[in-house]
């Protein structure tokens, strides 16, 4: 990626762990004329105005919920981001976690670590087997669609709710899904989308799969479910407070917790950056972007 920019225009680099603090982000973009973000990056509207040259935001991520994109707009500056690529990635990452939750391999795991594994035993971690069951997919776009083929062939029924392809409604979808997983952006509307009264509707048997955003769930909520075995488990990759997982959820068993690893593949990764560059190359030359943000 960094190459491919330096052939087309000057690069102002700046890396460290924990990215770039919000004060220093502000400092950075005056006098530039492009901005490439990451999904932890809050592009909001201090940001867009200390950036009074910037022509264009990419984001590197599907997502763009940490962009003020209306006060980007108000400006003229483009906003893309790295939808397609990262799809795949995702999808094998969500059946990843959920064989994890449904066949217990994090309590395994920890088992042996412990040294509390003294060999087989016919009623051991015991977990559920995925053929026959119900998938219910929450967000039925590029990567709730892409799961669905996955399970399928794991031989379970799909359910799915959404904006654009309705499906069920969605308490007909919780009371009824042996796994539950999430696939929709972070918005306003879908904020806190599973809370108490959705755990309630599950089965106590169910999972819950979250691979999108973390907000998207009340995490205090999920820790009582979990607690009242309202529900059987979660795996979730995203958090509402990333990187702060709440404490409640830390000592349940029943708990995958991932560091946000969806599309975190050597390919998809170096693919998301080579695009975001792109974008802000073609931008810059007077091109359209190759993803702008609908």
């Amino acid at each position: 990626m960094v190459a491919r920019l330096e052939a087309a225009c000057d690069v102002e680099r700046f890396e460290g762990d924990g990215g770039m603090t919000h004060e220093a982000l502000v400092a950075a973009v005056a006098g530039k004329d492009a901005l490439i973000s990451l999904i932890t990056d809050s592009v909001d509207r201090a940001v867009i105005e200390a950036g009074a040259g910037l022509r264009v935001i990419a984001n590197v991520g599907v997502g763009y919920n940490n962009i003020d994109v209306a006060a980007a707009r108000a400006r003229g500056i483009v906003v893309t981001n790295t939808p397609d690529i990262l799809t795949d990635a995702t999808a094998d990452f969500t059946m990843a976690l959920m064989l994890a939750v449904t066949r217990r391999l994090g309590e395994g795991e920890r088992m042996i670590r412990r040294g509390d594994w003294h060999g087989w035993a016919l009623d051991q971690l015991l977990g559920m087997q995925l053929g026959g069951r119900q998938l219910g997919i929450i967000g039925f776009g590029r990567i709730g669609r892409a799961v669905a083929a996955r399970a399928a062939a794991f031989g379970m029924t799909i359910a799915h709710t959404s904006r654009r392809d309705a499906g069920i409604p969605l308490d007909r979808l919780l009371s009824t899904s042996d796994v539950v997983s999430l696939h929709v952006p972070l918005t306003p509307e879908t904020r806190h989308l599973i809370g108490q009264p959705e755990l309630a509707r599950m089965k106590r048997t169910a999972y819950l799969i979250n691979t999108t955003r973390g907000p998207v769930i009340d995490e205090a909520a999920l820790a009582w479910a979990l607690k009242n075995r309202l529900i059987a488990g979660a795996a979730l990759d995203v958090y509402e407070r990333e990187p702060e997982v709440h404490a409640d959820l830390m000592g349940l068993e029943q708990v995958v917790l991932a560091p946000h690893l969806g599309s975190a593949t050597t390919e998809t990764r170096t693919a998301m950056a080579d695009l975001a560059a792109r974008n802000v190359i073609a931008v810059l030359t007077g091109e359209p972007p190759l993803t702008p943000v609908p």
